[in-house]
């Protein structure tokens, strides 16, 4: 069982995993205060406004908004943290002693890969899982203060219900859970067999998925035969398989959903036939393309770094930072092309070119 050797630590193992944990966790927890008191001067007025409450700004507000900014920027600090301690030990000759002690350079990233492990596991856990919950408390937050509004209509609404079924409504309002001009088609080896109408169609909360149409017609066509039913003054009440949080869709709201129901939630639409969900598949694939980015920053930071340099780490660093906000940059452009490409490609795409140049620079890092 030779891969259980790779788990045995030695000094040098353990002073590299808190060098690297400890210099992480503290940018980490520096910028998320920064973050938080500009954030905080930006928006008083608001809170004073809104007569938000002291204890709610912290335990609703902020409590959930420093992980969220937290876990963005993780792979940013990633990178920063390791080349900044790899600099650190590169300028006092540490790297140089640890190589000619005959220590080989792959033997000496186990540390920064278990660490850049623990960090990956780390931001995939509190991304898909731990801060969609803080986040739910957060936007409800921002939306209770008049900080960014909810969707409460929509228009021009069409659902595939299942494969031979399509609704339509023309207007929907939340207020009072609304619709009008209703229309439900149903088909048959492409062929219209059953068409619904109604003026409006209300949606009762209080019975999942049961819908009233008011002045409603029904057509029945069955071979060459038409039979139609109508009422001016009747409700009916009819169920169907779908609920107005199903098209109204709010800005934030994917950042809500634990992965699994981002899954869920992709799948379901998709088999209606909604094109309105390619930020929530956005957001899935990018909680495991973003925990995968600690690997490749971690390798690039130590390979760059871990060179003894006549301008010290100053130039490392500088490299860093460029590097670093390439990458942000290459992600957000990279994520408004995925309305032109496969989501998951437009996602990872930042990450498959970073990984390039992580070979690169591992091949040509001092040996």
């Amino acid at each position: 069982m030779r891969w259980l050797k790779y788990f045995k630590m030695n000094k040098l193992d353990w002073y590299i995993i808190k060098k690297f944990l400890g210099t992480y966790f503290f940018m980490l927890a520096l910028i998320i205060i920064v973050i938080v008191v500009f954030d905080y001067n930006e928006n008083i007025d608001k809170f004073v406004t809104s007569n938000a409450k002291m204890s709610e700004i912290i335990f609703d507000y902020y409590v959930n908004l420093a992980p969220y900014y937290a876990n963005t920027f993780s792979a940013l600090f990633v990178f920063i943290s390791v080349i900044y301690f790899t600099s650190k030990l590169a300028e006092n000759s540490e790297i140089i002693a640890i190589l000619a002690s005959g220590v080989s350079f792959r033997r000496l990233m186990k540390p920064y890969v278990i660490s850049a492990t623990l960090i990956a596991i780390m931001t995939y856990v509190l991304g898909a899982y731990i801060i969609p919950v803080g986040n739910e408390t957060r936007l409800a937050f921002e939306q209770e203060h008049n900080r960014s509004k909810k969707v409460e209509s929509g228009s021009n609404i069409q659902l595939k219900i299942d494969e031979n079924t399509i609704a339509f409504m023309e207007r929907f309002e939340s207020r009072n859970n609304m619709g009008w001009r209703f229309m439900l088609d149903r088909f048959e080896d492409k062929k219209l067999v059953s068409h619904m109408e109604s003026a409006t169609i209300t949606y009762n909360p209080d019975k999942p998925y049961t819908w009233t149409a008011r002045r409603w017609l029904i057509r029945e066509l069955k071979d060459d035969k038409e039979e139609i039913r109508e009422s001016r003054k009747e409700a009916l009440d009819t169920v169907l398989p779908f609920e107005p949080s199903d098209f109204l869709i709010s800005e934030g709201e994917e950042e809500t959903m634990t992965s699994p129901e981002l899954s869920v939630y992709i799948d379901k639409q998709q088999a209606r036939g909604l094109a309105n969900i390619r930020r929530f598949e956005i957001e899935y694939h990018k909680r495991i393309a973003m925990s995968f980015a600690a690997f490749i920053m971690t390798i690039i930071g130590a390979s760059l770094s871990s060179r003894k340099r006549k301008g010290g780490m100053g130039l490392s660093l500088g490299i860093g930072l460029a590097l670093s906000f390439s990458y942000i940059l290459f992600q957000t452009i990279s994520s408004a092309f995925a309305e032109h490409m496969p989501v998951a490609l437009a996602v990872w795409l930042p990450n498959i070119m970073f990984a390039i140049l992580a070979i690169y620079l591992y091949r040509k890092a001092p040996r």
